[in-house]
């Protein structure tokens, strides 16, 4: 039990100082913003720059930081103390629906992230913008499946969007609970491609991290809008690109990690795409009762 406490007691004196000596190297944002993809392209040389000289030294930089997270710090503070998300827990419990996601200013834009196989060495182009009458999001580009000549790459050809991963004071991890909702509800406008919607959510264990639920999204083209409403009970769990055997429903209360929600479109036709998107939100479908649509596999213990 002494070993115990005093290996805990450790860990913790340790963040603590981690936490704090964050402050005087830079803005907390900086850590979030950095890429999301650790690939490196087959042949090049590996940065040999060490990380500690890529540290920004500024006091004054790390006294507002510190002002900054102190006042998010007692703004959850107050939200906790009031209810869940700053709202009554009556209000909260007895929600049906919920805007989560609107694309209506260039902060609603910097909330998401967008990525081609350029990082492998692609062709393909992707941009979000705002559209025309500023109230929706447009997502567009050129895509190009002509794999890169490395020698090992085998495949390209992929765009992706995904939504950057929500943080509170000092940089911890925010839950997005999803748990009162059974549906994601989408209103957008394609052109007839396929997209796959990706829901990412926080592991126990590090070997998990590229776990991540997928289901299809599929556009039917032409100038009306489309609704679409998707159980969260269809959706199958994949790793690396990869359907897993063992298949297990979304956790909706742990719905976070990297990006929470992503679409990506790969399917292998070259040429441009376009999807609108006015907004991303969470409905309670009192008629569906299915909790999850794929078989599962019970082992003995």
């Amino acid at each position: 039990m002494a070993v115990t406490s005093l290996s805990g007691a450790f860990r913790h004196s340790r963040c603590c100082r981690h936490k704090i000596w964050q402050l005087f190297l830079g803005p907390l944002t900086d850590s979030v913003s950095k890429s999301y993809s650790s690939y490196r392209r087959p042949g090049s040389l590996p940065e040999k720059k060490p990380s500690w000289r890529k540290i920004d030294f500024s006091f004054k930089k790390g006294i507002d930081t510190l002002k900054t997270q102190l006042k998010l710090l007692m703004q959850e503070t107050k939200d906790h103390l009031v209810g869940p998300e700053g709202r009554q827990f009556t209000e909260y419990i007895l929600e049906q629906t919920k805007v989560v996601w609107v694309f209506r200013t260039q902060e609603d834009l910097k909330k998401w992230v967008i990525s081609s196989d350029v990082e492998i060495g692609g062709k393909s182009e992707v941009y979000l913008t705002l559209s025309r009458n500023n109230q929706t999001a447009l997502l567009y580009g050129t895509l190009n499946t002509e794999v890169p000549r490395d020698g090992e790459t085998q495949y390209s050809g992929y765009c992706s969007m995904r939504s950057r991963p929500l943080v509170g004071s000092f940089a911890k991890k925010k839950y997005l609970d999803w748990s009162n909702f059974n549906c994601l509800y989408l209103r957008v406008r394609g052109d007839g491609r396929p997209w796959m919607i990706n829901i990412y959510t926080d592991p126990y264990f590090s070997h998990h991290k590229d776990d991540l639920y997928n289901y299809f999204m599929f556009t039917r083209g032409g100038p009306y809008w489309e609704d679409i409403k998707i159980p969260f009970s269809k959706f199958f769990l994949s790793s690396r690109g990869r359907i897993q055997d063992n298949q297990q429903p979304l956790w909706l209360d742990k719905a976070r990690l990297k990006s929470t929600l992503g679409f990506t479109l790969g399917d292998k036709v070259n040429g441009p795409f376009q999807l609108e998107i006015d907004f991303i939100g969470l409905i309670n479908d009192r008629a569906h009762t299915e909790e999850f649509a794929y078989e599962k596999y019970y082992l003995n213990p």
